[in-house]
């Protein structure tokens, strides 16, 4: 043993260098494939990065260069400080910061010189005191003002600003005797650079808070229409995938509607920073508001299409030969809802109402069809209750055969099914037999996650059940695209888009009507 540890020691040291060396081989192409990445999917990103280099060169100059220098002291850095804080990836959050950071340091200067006059004019021992105070009562009401949804909402950062820079000039004055004049420097370096970034966010390759949001909207209605085309298809073409409940990033179903799901904070965030771009084109004064009303209503219809993607992976799955029998009315109506939301997404792109003509005649055709399908085939959706008796067999069978390979193989076992009378006696001669060397609880826990499973796999309908469900999600989809249009619409009359014209291209034609197709002929077939 003395002999043996030292060279596996050895062995696994070489090993884990090996495995070191190897990453650091690596290293460099993944670094370089993880930035071309990043660039290439928003070409925006260096030319972001480009700003920001390019203006934290301008006011180092502030340090840099000897004239400037003595103009402004070594209060310089706050002009960097500003540049790094303020300058951000759009031209709303800019703004925001940037005049948030401005107005808080001049009303924070403003009431700290004010404070400073009145405790210069007591005696030494009040003006702590009254300093002491007002630091006191200013510090708690402005936090208690960051509570307000306004104020949060809209200024929270330059309340914040605010705090930090009359603490720091009314605590400092009563040590330093040109604590003002420091504070009217720092003022003007912060000032240099909220201009810098100013100009570089308005003036060079600006990025529009409010182009982000109305081209995210458009990508959502897209991302929408595909996920939902690829669920159906995916739905009827392949039938024995395994079930993996572990979503790729890659999956076209589930990257389409994920970027709708986890839209809530970027698009309030992407409105609110709106708010505060100047006007730079025709298009600029849009109802932000409304954008994040659409994408509330995105979500929702999101939701139907994550349960759509679940049926794809459901424990239990509609067999092949019954999924045929409805697979085309099916494509059709996912082809024409599909083609619906595209020319929403098309109409929001190119700013102009939709056509008055968004619904197809083919989609009401479509949705008939699959119902007349479904109540074509009452008898996979009802059982007979004749075979009652032989389900209640097969569950027998099935733990019987169950039971016994359970020592083996240490799980449960789904074997085929028995039907006669001689299982159900096998069955009762095992469950006998156990009953003597187990304890009621202990059965109860094993018994229990068997036939459970066993139960639903016997039952007659329990095959077009998983089926019934996808078709009852595909309607509510097309249910809930009336409130899509509904907000598309509301959303072009405020933003004034242009009038639908005959010759713009339409995907659909169809007259807007609410689609009521239901499924509950379930219950109405056994009369039948």
């Amino acid at each position: 043993m003395e002999l043996v540890l030292p060279i596996s020691a050895k062995e696994n040291l070489k090993k884990n260098m090996k495995s070191f060396s190897e990453k650091l081989k690596r290293f460099p192409g993944l670094l370089w494939q993880t930035v071309w990445r990043v660039g290439r999917d928003d070409p925006r990103r260096v030319v972001h990065a480009l700003k920001v280099g390019l203006s934290l060169t301008l006011v180092s100059l502030l340090y840099l260069l000897e004239p400037l220098f003595k103009g402004v002291g070594q209060n310089a850095i706050w002009a960097v400080m500003t540049v790094v804080v303020v300058l951000e990836f759009t031209a709303g959050a800019t703004l925001c910061k940037g005049l948030n950071r401005g107005l808080g340091t001049l009303l924070a200067g403003s009431l700290a010189f004010l404070t400073g006059y009145i405790a210069e004019k007591t005696g030494l021992v009040f003006r702590a005191v009254f300093i002491g105070t007002a630091v006191f009562v200013i510090g708690t009401a402005t936090t208690y003002m960051r509570f307000f949804p306004y104020i949060k909402r809209n200024y929270d950062y330059g309340v914040l600003i605010f705090l930090l820079t009359f603490n720091l000039i009314t605590v400092s004055s009563y040590r330093v005797s040109n604590v003002l004049k420091i504070a009217h420097e720092r003022f003007y370096t912060i000032a240099i650079g909220c201009g810098v970034c100013l100009v570089m966010t308005l003036f060079i390759f600006p990025i529009w808070s409010g182009e982000d949001l109305h081209n995210s909207t458009v990508i959502k209605l897209e991302g929408l229409a595909k996920s939902i085309e690829a669920c159906v298809n995916e739905y009827f073409n392949n039938v024995e995938k395994e079930t993996n409940q572990d979503k790729s990033p890659e999956d076209p179903i589930y990257k389409g509607y994920k970027a709708v799901l986890d839209s809530k904070s970027q698009d309030e965030t992407l409105a609110l920073h709106a708010s505060w771009e100047p006007r730079h084109s025709r298009h600029c004064r849009y109802p932000w508001q409304q954008y994040v009303k659409l994408g509330a209503v995105l979500r929702h219809f999101g939701y139907t299409v994550v349960a759509l993607h679940g049926c794809l992976q459901s424990e239990i799955q509609t067999p092949q030969h019954c999924r045929v029998l409805f697979k085309d009315p099916c494509i059709r109506v996912t082809n024409e809802l599909s083609k619906a939301l595209m020319e929403l997404a098309n109409s929001i792109r190119n700013r102009r109402h939709c056509s008055p003509e968004i619904l197809s005649d083919n989609l009401h055709e479509a949705l008939q069809d699959l119902n007349n399908a479904l109540k074509s085939q009452p008898r996979l959706f009802l059982g007979s209750n004749n075979n009652q008796a032989t389900n209640m067999l097969a569950v027998a069978a099935a733990h019987a055969n169950s039971s016994q390979k359970r020592e083996k193989y240490n799980g449960v076992s789904l074997s085929s099914f028995k039907t006669d009378n001689s299982a159900l006696l096998e069955w009762k001669s095992k469950r006998m037999a156990n009953e003597n060397s187990r304890t009621e609880a202990a059965e109860r826990k094993v018994l229990r996650p068997q036939l459970s499973k066993i139960a639903i796999t016997s039952l007659e309908f329990s095959e077009a059940l998983p089926f019934a469900a996808f078709a009852s999600l595909l309607v509510e989809t097309v249910a809930r695209l009336d409130n899509i249009i509904e907000e598309v619409e509301e959303l072009a009359r405020i933003a004034c888009f242009k009038e639908f014209k005959p010759g713009d291209e339409v995907i659909v034609n169809f007259k807007t009507q609410k689609v009521n197709v239901t499924l509950n002929h379930f219950s109405s077939q056994g009369a039948e």
